[in-house]
């Protein structure tokens, strides 16, 4: 039998924001920097654009080392939301 291995903490973890700081999932990080398709619609890269400087917390990696994060949006007809995975150079960890 195959043991699992641990999420990783902030302290061992192999994934790191701008300035090397080590990340875990439940870790808050500012978004820096956003990569946008140029086919992309002119609603969906506003939602995007205005995710810079926004503060999001970490909900997984993929198996690219990409943190993906999550903004909740309110809109006229309901809720929303815009996910993205950001490298390391487009995100800086925040402690409050």
């Amino acid at each position: 039998m195959q043991a699992c291995s641990p999420a990783p903490t902030a302290s061992s973890s192999p994934y790191a924001d701008k300035h090397g700081n080590p990340l875990a999932i439940g870790d808050e990080v500012r978004v820096l920097h956003v990569t946008l398709d140029p086919e992309m619609e002119d609603d969906e890269r506003e939602m995007f654009e205005f995710m810079k400087g926004s503060i999001c917390e970490i909900e997984r990696f993929d198996a690219q080392g990409r943190a993906w994060v999550t903004m909740w949006w309110s809109c006229t007809d309901g809720n929303a939301t815009t996910s993205l995975a950001l490298e390391g150079y487009e995100m800086e960890r925040v402690v409050r």
